[in-house]
């Protein structure tokens, strides 16, 4: 009799509990907004802030309330241009991802063919293997292009630890200014063991 009662109120506990969960609209009871709004503060040309402001904000500082007061609409085409760069980050992250990436912003940015891709490829090959997160245990020199300072990476993007799309265009643009060419910079490689 006494394992009868203790079975009932195990279930009827969890009966509670699954009554109670469904019942309520989000986790705990707590009340979210079920809406978000894009909110994209004025800014100078160069710099990208995005903010994501719920739309039931109600106790926000005075500086945030003025930095957030002018808006903009924001399109699809525009939010899926993030949604691209954010795939090509994630592809980059694998060497195959990398190379595809770094093709198609010789071909885009620089004009830069097929010929000029295999310097890069085997540059980079012997660089790095492609590895984002290489990084020379002497010199220092870090990711795909191995940059030496690291830092100089900042020059395209401070997200440059984590983002192998980051370090391709800056090595793209490191190679454009200084050999004109990967197949330049594949050259002086080959001559030195570093370009």
């Amino acid at each position: 009799m006494k394992m009868k009662k203790s079975l009932l109120a195990i279930w009827t506990t969890v009966a509670t509990l699954l009554f109670v969960t469904s019942a309520q609209p989000t986790a705990f009871g707590l009340e979210f907004p079920m809406t978000t709004r894009l909110v994209l503060p004025d800014a100078p040309a160069g710099t990208a802030l995005l903010v994501v402001a719920p739309s039931t904000a109600t106790s926000v500082s005075a500086s945030l309330t003025s930095a957030l007061n002018s808006r903009r609409t924001v399109f699809s085409s525009e939010i899926a241009l993030v949604s691209i760069r954010s795939l090509s980050v994630e592809a980059a992250r694998k060497p195959l991802g990398a190379k595809r990436v770094a093709k198609e912003i010789m071909a885009s940015e620089f004009g830069w063919g097929d010929d000029q891709y295999a310097c890069l490829n085997r540059l980079w090959t012997k660089e790095s293997h492609w590895n984002y997160q290489a990084r020379n245990p002497r010199s220092g020199a870090h990711g795909i292009a191995q940059a030496l300072p690291a830092t100089k990476m900042e020059k395209v993007g401070t997200d440059w630890r984590t983002n192998p799309v980051t370090q391709i265009q800056w090595g793209l643009l490191y190679i454009s200014e200084r050999y004109n060419s990967p197949c330049a910079a594949w050259n002086k490689w080959r001559r030195s063991n570093y370009y």
